[in-house]
């Protein structure tokens, strides 16, 4: 697998009036701390070229296996996108939203994919897993 990675990283979320800015940005660098954050009218923005952080939280909260089935069942084309709850990526966790929107509202990622594959990036940042243990391809 090539080590070199071409990856676009998208994050955006919504701040609300009753939302502290800088706290909402702290959410954001918490998960993405390399990511170039703004802020704009009510939203923040960041962008990122970047995931290994976001895949050591995956690897030390043990969740391999739910982010690679948001990872693929959001896939369009080279890309894929997912969205974060705020509150705990505050907390420095990821906690995936699903469902119902979360109240806070969610931080949006969408990542776009130049090399290696797709599906070689997944396998990097939230690696195969067979009893609960990574899988090395």
């Amino acid at each position: 697998m090539s080590e070199i990675y071409r990856v676009d990283v998208e994050v955006t979320a919504p701040v609300y009036d009753t939302e502290v800015t800088s706290r909402v940005i702290d959410a954001v660098a918490n998960i993405f701390p390399n990511a170039d954050i703004d802020e704009e009218f009510g939203e923040v923005c960041g962008e990122a070229h970047a995931m290994d952080h976001f895949s050591e939280l995956l690897h030390r909260q043990e969740i391999l296996d739910t982010a690679r089935g948001e990872f693929f069942s959001n896939r369009d084309g080279d890309s894929f996108s997912f969205a974060l709850k705020k509150q705990a990526a505050f907390e420095d966790h990821v906690n995936f939203s699903v469902g119902e929107p979360d109240e806070l509202g969610e931080i949006a990622v969408r990542v776009r994919v130049d090399e290696p594959s797709l599906e070689e990036y997944v396998d990097h940042i939230a690696p195969p897993t067979e009893d609960g243990r990574p899988v090395d391809a």
